[in-house]
């Protein structure tokens, strides 16, 4: 009998949850029309498979048709949907895990003009600044249809065989009734804390009547909207109190914060460089006030927090979510002994930041997760062992050797540098964005765990390359920085690259000119800014950074404006020279001909991505099998991917990541794991 306090079962109701670890609800976007088709079902259940006691499906599933999609929402409010969640609840339950969903109604937080154009609605006329619709003040009739709308999606959830429901109550219609910063009615379910319940008791109410008293019911809600305006901490506490003594609900999941900004949004779910768990404590203090089972999920990316949240009282399931994108087998690495196997959660939002900006989730370095009908999570022996040679141990080398090694093929790695991570290694020079070098301490640890070697110091040549005689060579040799299109003055200009490598240290005033939209210009800038150099961020785009999502946008924003930098967009560069000790930079305007500014600065950045190292690949490419050439409708599909092209050749070659053509990291990692499962 185990002692790991997230081994131990855990009670809830008639439920007995194998574990104390979840998923908490969260949307990743891979519905089809609405309903949770294939994708989505394989998705949750890889997590079952990999061990977890209860999976909550749904980012918000809607309940009314007046609450339109925002980011992919499940359509509770149809019956079709429900076949769809009977096959993903048994395909769950085949491994033991149980599954729930989160309901809601969006009210303000989704817009106007997107499925059937009817009217945003909230308690009181309140914009959310996110999704910017004016919402329409809710009449009687539409506070009556609504709890009927609840009350039926809860039926839909019981006739599909799911576990139990909450109810998302932060940021979301329900919750906008208790919070006095979107609540200023003066009838029945407004001004005192028992008027604005009124509506959630009704809903329970109507649940309760329609589902029975047996459905697990819980509610996902915010106790504390951390703010002078909103919902108070005492209040949101006396609400938790209230809720647990009410006989209508099993289960609190706590949250703290509001929802309605991207730089509050990443208060409640903190990207990299911001704390770990930073509300596990004041859940724990909703458990204690409430004595009732409180769930909590909030950046809590590893084993040894959420073993703590759990020994110490502090909650009685704990959610993992991020974590299980990262890796879904959490649980069972545990349960086996190799903990030490987990791959990290690194922070990088890049899953919620998709979502947000209208993609699936994705996790920047778990290319399998969301894809798991085409991409497996483990790794199966190849019946033919091969020799591979991976050129370049950046994140797509890695990967690649990383599958290769684990299908049992004999790997070499040869890396040009003294260390493994390519530009990972650059980005991870921002002190705030350390942990993305866990992207690559993972793929090493890995590789020496299945036996490939790695070859420092090696700026291989296509004779090294030949010399160990391999069947597939692998070229992943990344990109070098390039200077975007200039009339003149290229000779005058550094990259991003030097100065986050630290080549070149940021001179006193500075033009930062970034026309790629990514990470690297934004880090640069960040480091310029820190420096305490006047910087200005010039973009040619109606906003800058658009490759970048919302939550990662908020620290470099939080940077720029403590540090006085000045961002200009719809400017484009077109030239700089040198006049006496200093640079003129030229701006001009796509939208104005003719309109031209000039910026006197002591020095000039440029962020124009990366130009493809590819000489290695042009060398071999002649002297390989299939000539470099790609299938790419067998990639993407069946059959032969590295077509035969000349028979003398020796070996299959294909290039990967941003020896390709400049990308990012989750490209990297796809392109590694996806061509090196063909060979």
């Amino acid at each position: 009998m185990t002692t790991d306090p997230l081994l131990q079962p855990y009670q809830l109701k008639h439920l007995t949850l194998k574990n104390r670890v979840m998923s908490t609800s969260h949307e990743p976007a891979y519905s089809e029309d609405g309903m949770p088709k294939e994708r989505y079902r394989l998705y949750h259940a890889e997590k079952a498979k990999g061990g977890m006691a209860l999976t909550m499906t749904a980012g918000s599933a809607i309940v009314s048709r007046d609450s339109p999609a925002a980011f992919g929402n499940l359509q509770a409010y149809r019956d079709e949907i429900v076949p769809w969640l009977r096959e993903l609840a048994d395909s769950c339950h085949e491994h033991d895990c149980k599954v729930m969903i989160q309901l809601t109604h969006l009210g303000r937080r989704t817009g106007w003009n997107k499925a059937d154009w009817l009217p945003v609605l909230a308690p009181s006329s309140v914009r959310e600044p996110a999704h910017r619709a004016f919402p329409k003040v809710m009449e009687d009739w539409d506070i009556e249809r609504i709890v009927a709308d609840y009350a039926s999606a809860a039926q839909r959830m019981k006739a599909a065989g799911l576990d139990g429901i909450e109810f998302e109550a932060y940021g979301h219609l329900m919750d906008g009734f208790w919070s006095p910063a979107t609540n200023f009615r003066d009838d029945e379910f407004g001004g005192s804390l028992d008027n604005r319940l009124r509506f959630t008791f009704l809903v329970l109410d109507a649940v309760r009547k329609a589902a029975g008293e047996d459905f697990v019911v819980g509610i996902r809600m915010v106790a504390d909207e951390d703010f002078d305006k909103g919902l108070s901490k005492e209040e949101g506490i006396e609400i938790a109190r209230r809720l647990a003594a009410s006989g209508k609900v099993d289960f609190l999941n706590i949250i703290r914060g509001t929802i309605e900004t991207d730089a509050a949004l990443t208060k409640v779910i903190p990207v990299t460089g911001m704390r770990s768990s930073p509300h596990l404590d004041f859940a724990g203090e909703v458990r204690a006030a409430t004595k009732f089972p409180v769930f909590h999920a909030a950046r809590i990316q590893d084993v040894a927090t959420a073993r703590h949240a759990i020994a110490s009282g502090k909650l009685d399931m704990v959610g993992m979510t991020r974590a299980h994108i990262a890796d879904p087998h959490i649980m069972k690495k545990m349960m086996e002994g190799r903990e030490h196997e987990i791959r990290p959660c690194v922070g990088a939002t890049y899953c919620l930041d998709r979502i947000y900006e209208g993609g699936e989730a994705l996790c920047i370095h778990n290319a399998a997760t969301g894809r798991e009908a085409t991409i497996p999570h483990v790794i199966a022996l190849a019946s033919t062992v091969r020799r591979i040679v991976v050129v370049g141990a950046g994140p797509a080398g890695l990967e690649a050797a990383r599958v290769a090694a684990a299908e049992g093929h004999s790997v070499t790695v040869l890396e040009a540098a003294d260390r493994a991570g390519g530009q990972i290694l650059l980005a991870a020079q921002n002190p705030r964005r350390k942990e993305l070098v866990g992207i690559v301490d993972w793929r090493l640890a890995e590789l020496e765990r299945l036996g490939a070697e790695i070859r420092y110091n090696v700026w291989a040549e296509a004779g090294d390359v030949l010399a160990l005689e391999p069947d597939v060579v692998v070229i992943a040799t990344g990109g070098l920085p390039q200077n975007p299109p200039l009339e003149a003055g290229g000779d005058l200009v550094v990259s991003s690259w030097d100065i986050v490598s630290g080549a070149v240290k940021p001179a006193e005033s500075v033009l930062l000119y970034d026309d790629n939209g990514g990470h690297q210009g934004m880090t640069a800038a960040e480091m310029v800014a820190n420096s305490g150099a006047r910087l200005e961020l010039v973009s040619p785009e109606r906003f800058f950074a658009p490759e970048m999502g919302g939550m990662n946008h908020v620290p470099y924003m939080r940077a720029f404006h403590e540090k006085g930098v000045r961002v200009t967009i719809n400017t484009r560069l077109k030239s700089v020279r040198r006049d006496g000790n200093q640079l003129v930079a030229t701006v001009s305007s796509d939208f104005a001909d003719g309109w031209r500014e000039e910026r006197s600065v002591d020095q000039v950045i440029v962020e124009h991505g990366t130009m493809a190292n590819d000489e290695l690949y042009h060398a071999l490419k002649p002297l390989s099998r299939n000539k470099g050439a790609v299938d790419y409708e067998a990639l993407v599909g069946e059959g032969a991917v590295f077509p035969a092209r000349q028979q003398a050749g020796t070996f299959t070659l294909f290039r990967i990541g941003d020896a390709v053509a400049s990308r990012n990291i989750h490209a990297a990692i796809y392109d590694g794991i996806r061509f090196t499962l063909r060979i």
